[in-house]
């Protein structure tokens, strides 16, 4: 990797997410060499995925190049790519462009679509964890719009505008109500020629309620909201599979639809080598204790989605969400530090600063420790909380600006096909009925 000696302890770093960032600012110029590695070399911004495969953001708006995060920082470097295994025993990494010793290792790898062992659904879905994936759910969406100006079948025209979002959690809510707000404002202007009001927007979830996660409140709150904007929900409803064509439940109910999204869970991305004892099959996460480190090991950590710190409060580890994943980067920073100086580290405990969730136009829900709010207020709340995360001064002012003219305008400019996505298992018509 040519990376060159130091007589500093090296820490390396695998994934560059929220919780890879975060631990790599903690130990900015803390007398450590650091080596931060990433298939891709932009951090994303995941919670604002779902505006861009809907055209309301460009993708370059979410993404920040990981070398100007560290490009002032002493002794840390990057590089770009995918670590296949680690070698616990001789202290080691084996990646695609060679092996690197470390003296502490933190994994941080985030997580993935998890399809639940349905091989099928896997290969005619589409999944939203990637800006290259938002940017296939985005050429889809509107390549389903082309062909069904194109195709005189009315069953194919009428399963090309059928959208099933599966998952009704923040990610599905939020994108079915960006669709809603398509096909209101901007897609009967796009294709006058096509009869919007049959495009469907089917929302389902397994579970009794949408967003089970966030209060009861907020749940209904944000079905009502979703019910107004013409949303199709459908609850106590599991997928059983998808053909490319046809959505078959375990109850009476079957969709025909060229665009489904699986939102529906996800799980750790693993790397091999590791003793399976501290390993969760299901759900593919790290053991971990109060400090991240991953069990039965004294220099290797885990943070973020993929570490599973279990506790009386939190059973089955914490949420895979952003604040945990931040919380335990920034403190691994510090206990880092300390354990290199023979210090005791301290325990983790998450903060949770509660949760929220839009679902369009002034509309919102938001969950506080002691307080539950909706609506266009809860709607500003969220816009202010999600700009000041963003990473970058010209991030944040080209989202606001963007937020302000599709507010204005009602309008979602980055709707453009710049890369194809073609669904091999769907065919809608011959070039004789065009």
């Amino acid at each position: 990797m040519n990376i060159p000696t130091s007589k500093n302890p090296r820490v390396v770093i695998i994934g560059g997410g929220f919780a890879g960032i975060a631990i790599a600012k903690k130990l900015r110029n803390k007398n450590v060499q650091v080596v931060l590695i990433d298939k891709h070399n932009y951090h994303t911004f995941q919670p604002l995925l779902y505006q861009v495969a809907t055209g309301g953001l460009e993708a370059g708006s979410i993404a920040y190049p990981i070398r100007k995060v560290i490009q002032e920082y002493k002794d840390f470097y990057f590089r770009l790519t995918s670590v296949k295994e680690i070698d616990t025993k001789n202290q080691k990494i084996i990646s695609e462009i060679g092996d690197l010793d470390y003296d502490y290792l933190v994994i941080a790898t985030g997580s993935k679509t998890n399809y639940f062992g349905n091989k099928e659904i896997e290969r005619n879905s589409m999944s939203m964890k990637t800006i290259p994936q938002s940017l296939n759910i985005r050429s889809l969406i509107l390549e389903n719009f082309e062909q069904a100006v194109l195709t005189k079948n009315q069953a194919d025209r009428n399963t090309l505008i059928n959208f099933v979002l599966v998952g009704a959690g923040p990610t599905g809510v939020e994108l079915a109500g960006a669709l809603a707000e398509m096909k209101k404002a901007i897609l009967q202007k796009d294709y006058p020629d096509l009869d919007i009001d049959k495009m469907q927007i089917n929302l389902i979830q397994s579970g009794d309620r949408i967003l089970n996660t966030m209060s009861e409140k907020s749940s209904k709150a944000a079905e009502k909201f979703l019910l107004d904007l013409g949303v199709k929900i459908w609850k106590n409803v599991r997928v059983t599979n998808y053909d490319g064509r046809t959505i078959t439940t375990n109850t009476d109910l079957s969709f025909d639809s060229a665009t489904v999204i699986w939102t529906a869970g996800v799980q750790g991305v693993k790397i091999i080598g590791l003793d399976p004892k501290s390993l969760i099959e299901k759900v593919e996460r790290i053991r971990v204790n109060q400090y991240n480190q991953v069990v039965g090991y004294d220099n290797i950590f885990a943070i973020g989605d993929i570490c599973s710190m279990e506790s009386e409060k939190y059973p089955q580890g914490h949420p895979m969400m952003a604040q945990p994943a931040i919380q335990q980067g920034k403190l691994l920073g510090e206990n880092l530090v300390k354990l290199i100086h023979k210090k005791p580290m301290t325990p983790f405990e998450y903060n949770d600063k509660g949760s929220m969730a839009t679902i369009g136009r002034n509309l919102a829900v938001v969950d506080l420790p002691h307080y539950h709010f909706s609506g266009i207020f809860a709607w500003f709340v969220w816009m202010f909380v999600h700009l000041f995360s963003l990473i970058g001064f010209k991030n944040k002012a080209v989202v606001f600006l963007n937020w302000v003219y599709n507010y204005i305008r009602f309008d979602r400019e980055g709707r453009l096909i710049i890369r194809p996505f073609k669904k091999k298992s769907f065919t809608t018509f011959t070039s004789d009925e065009v």
